[in-house]
């Protein structure tokens, strides 16, 4: 993956599980989720994988990452 996106990871009590927000790429959010933390960040990464091949078979570049100071 060419972009060092933010992955936001929060439990989620209504779905008993780890929710996964990628605010940088406009998807349906929480875009995946895991009944842990390394499930959840490790489902991240593999959304971040399908959507990198999704915008380059579209042509299109993956939005910019937000970077913070």
């Amino acid at each position: 993956m060419k972009g060092k996106y933010k992955i936001i990871i929060e439990w989620s009590q209504e779905d008993n599980a780890f929710v996964v927000s990628l605010p940088d790429i406009e998807v349906m959010q929480p875009c995946t989720h895991g009944e842990s933390y390394q499930e959840a960040l490790e489902n991240a990464q593999d959304v971040l994988e399908l959507l990198e091949e999704v915008y380059k078979q579209e042509e299109k570049s993956l939005p910019q990452p937000t970077f913070y100071g």
